[in-house]
């Protein structure tokens, strides 16, 4: 039995490479040609430039909150903003609704969402019975993963959530190998199960997500005989990375690009530096370019144990969307970014807040290479012109703030 999902997990790095960069141009062209809110977010690029990594971090980045703003101003006419190429009809036999609420459409295509991926590599085959208990109600989780079980040649049953008994009599009674849903209702049922005497016994797998799946939770579903992995998806993007026999962080899916670029900016981090996960999709039906997902997580060097050779990061590491209110007023990181960058001393910049509510203290903490006199003042004046407050300048040593990709630290006394 192979131990990967299909020949692309096992290409050349420099051969992916060659082949995603090839794809972009014609991606970005469709983006443009296809959807309304590219033609105007890309007005004035040329797709057939777009051929690097280099070329893709000049585009801007598309953050979730103005896909949700432009969907409430064009609901009347376009529940998805202008972003969908697909139209109602075969190619879209669903629309989804996630929390905001955003739409999105779902597409016909086989695994339209690259789950099966992520579900081989969980050891989910052909023949297996998922028990999926991610909620058929509105939201894409359950179809997305519904999808991917498909398409490996799994048998689906549509569990949903709650009603806890019922479910652990299905599973008692039809004896799924597989679950999906996340890790938290997994913990439930098994919990529960213990408690009143349930067979589940038959249940050996499981692939999780919606929400952090920390290393203790995994052990503790392993020392009750069941190997659980997680997928890092979401609506908007389908796959985007997920967990090997490894464990070793989690291999970015082939059907996407992914860079990742320094909060409240477009600009890539250096390698293992921890910023915004920012995905470009090549999937046409729902083309996104550079997307910023808003969640935060580094590059791990090298290729996966397991043979993928794909690009590895080290999973979920928090939210990169850190807009703090700061003495009435908000402050987000795509300040802190604007005031860097009109310093180029400034390696890497991290505000700071501290005191009491009502009683805040900014500090704006800046690694600087050869600071000349008078740049403390110079920078405390860019503070008060971008953010319209008042911050202390503290100069540090280059690579002594913390590799945690936060840029604005929230560090006051809620008491």
């Amino acid at each position: 039995m192979s131990e990967h999902y299909d020949s692309l997990e096992t290409r050349n790095p420099a051969d992916r490479e060659a082949q995603l960069m090839a794809a972009l141009p014609a991606q970005v062209a469709h983006a443009q040609q296809a959807t309304r809110a590219f033609a105007e977010l890309l007005q004035g690029v040329d797709a057939g430039r777009v051929r690097s990594r280099e070329a893709l971090a000049k585009l801007p980045v598309i953050r979730k909150h103005e896909l949700l703003e432009r969907q409430k101003a064009q609901r009347a006419g376009d529940p998805f903003g202008g972003f969908s190429a697909l139209v109602r009809g075969p190619a879209m036999p669903r629309i989804f609704a996630s929390p905001g609420p955003i739409y999105e459409p779902d597409g016909s295509t086989r695994d339209y969402w690259r789950i099966g991926r992520a579900m081989f590599a969980a050891g989910f085959r052909s023949g297996d019975l998922v028990h999926n208990a991610f909620s058929y109600h509105m939201t894409p989780g359950a179809f997305l993963m519904e999808s991917g079980a498909h398409a490996v040649g799994c048998t689906v049953f549509p569990a949903g959530v709650g009603q806890t008994e019922q479910q652990l009599q299905a599973i008692a009674e039809l004896r799924p190998e597989a679950y999906a849903g996340t890790p938290s209702f997994l913990r439930i049922l098994v919990e529960k199960a213990q408690e009143t005497g349930s067979d589940i016994s038959s249940l050996k797998k499981g692939l999780v997500g919606g929400e952090a799946f920390p290393p203790s939770l995994r052990d503790w579903f392993a020392e009750r005989g069941l190997e659980v992995y997680q997928s890092y998806a979401t609506a908007d993007l389908g796959l985007i990375a997920y967990e090997t026999s490894s464990r070793e962080g989690m291999v970015v899916d082939e059907g996407v690009v992914v860079e990742i670029v320094r909060p409240g900016t477009g600009d890539p981090v250096a390698p293992g530096e921890v910023g915004e996960v920012v995905v470009t999709t090549l999937t046409p039906g729902y083309p996104l370019v550079r997307f910023g997902t808003g969640d935060l997580s580094a590059v791990l060097p090298g290729a996966d144990p397991t043979g993928r050779t794909n690009m590895r990061i080290k999973g979920w590491l928090g939210r990169a969307d850190q807009t703090t209110k700061i003495r009435g007023m908000f402050v987000h990181p795509g300040q802190v970014a604007d005031i860097a960058r009109r310093f180029p001393e400034i390696v890497k910049a991290r505000l700071v807040v501290t005191g009491e509510m009502a009683n805040d203290v900014m500090t704006l903490k800046v690694e600087a290479a050869s600071p000349p006199q008078g740049l403390e003042s110079r920078i405390g004046e860019a503070v008060r012109d971008v953010t319209k407050l008042r911050a202390d300048v503290q100069l540090v040593q280059p690579g002594s703030l913390p590799n945690d990709g936060k840029v604005i630290e929230d560090a006051r006394s809620y008491k």
